[in-house]
């Protein structure tokens, strides 16, 4: 080959491989650094992080225990020891308390976030779950027992009013304003819309073709609601005024938390089955899964918007110990 030859090949070898270096798709979420958890065994369930988004704190539910980890140091700081199988966490509005539900003793636990002290106790009777937050009053929702939610004044101490429900309530969330809340109610294989003044359900969304719905969302700049199955595996969109299915699309089994982030237009499934499938959102429409692997059972975790970063809890497993995964947006 001349060098004439020679180097037209190689320009056009050259262009052909830029073309596809620049066709090659990014990840949507990159493994940003892990957090170790030491000496944690056993079920991970819900995290939280606190209002400034300085500190993330875990609920190891087989560890019996509440870590607290320093995000900027990437290390946990404190230990709650001694609690009775913790699932839901939450930071308080204001910041000021932890509540911290337990499944074991069916007791929300208050702690002081600067000197970890126990502040509170106030008993539901049983298998307290998922904390809410409802950010115009300032009460925490909690799901608990065969069925309902309890409303409790975090500053008071106590419980306000409690909402009767079918089915043990799993995800669950405020609308902002703080008018309704929408819960899954798996047992009941519907989802249930609670007028929170009235202190009851409005509607409820009959499922007859998908079961076990544990993960939802609100789509915040929207009117649409999302919540995952795991029989059959599926991320499900619902118009929120009418409970009619907009969207569909599989996913990954074994999910338990679900989150929306608005600056990528994305959903993120956590899923124990070793990864999180990125959809984006289009108006009501789902694109396929882009899947980011983790590790398996690591079905839990939290989306922090303000920091661009998804955490994941993954339980020691495989001769590995446990540990948050730590995904910031791809570039």
């Amino acid at each position: 080959m001349n060098r004439i030859a020679a180097a037209f090949a190689g320009g056009v070898f050259a262009f052909i491989a830029a073309g596809c270096a620049r066709a090659e798709p990014t990840a949507p979420l990159v493994l940003e650094r892990t957090i170790a958890l030491a000496n944690v065994a056993g079920r991970i369930d819900h995290l939280a992080i606190d209002p400034a988004g300085a500190h993330l704190v875990v609920a190891e539910l087989g560890n019996h225990a509440l870590d607290v980890i320093d995000i900027a140091a990437g290390k946990v700081t404190h230990r709650i020891a001694g609690l009775s199988e913790p699932q839901g966490v939450a930071f308080g509005a204001s910041g000021k308390t932890i509540a911290v539900a337990e499944r074991g003793d069916g007791a929300v636990r208050l702690f002081d976030p600067q000197t970890f002290a126990a502040i509170g106790q106030i008993s539901l009777g049983e298998d307290a779950d998922n904390v809410r937050i409802d950010a115009a009053s300032g009460h925490a929702l909690v799901g608990y027992g065969g069925g309902a939610l309890a409303v409790i004044d975090l500053v008071a101490r106590k419980v306000l009013s409690k909402i009767d429900l079918p089915a043990h309530p799993e995800s669950f969330q405020i609308e902002p304003g703080g008018a309704r809340a929408f819960v899954n109610l798996p047992d009941a294989r519907t989802i249930a819309v609670v007028d929170l003044a009235r202190g009851a359900i409005a509607q409820q969304w009959k499922l007859p073709n998908l079961m076990w719905n544990f993960p939802m969302a609100l789509v915040p700049d929207g009117a649409l609601l999302a919540s995952v199955f795991r029989l059959p595996a599926r991320l499900v969109l619902f118009d929120r005024a009418t409970g009619a299915v907009t969207a569909s699309q599989p996913t990954c089994g074994d999910s338990d938390d679900l989150f929306f982030d608005t600056a990528a237009h994305s959903l993120y499934v956590v899923c124990g089955a070793g990864r999180v499938d990125v959809f984006m959102l289009t108006g009501n429409a789902l694109s396929a899964p882009t899947r980011v692997l983790t590790r398996s059972g690591a079905r839990t975790g939290l989306f922090a918007p303000a920091l661009g970063r998804l955490f994941v809890a993954a339980p020691a497993r495989n001769g590995r110990g446990a540990e948050i995964l730590v995904l910031k947006r791809g570039g």
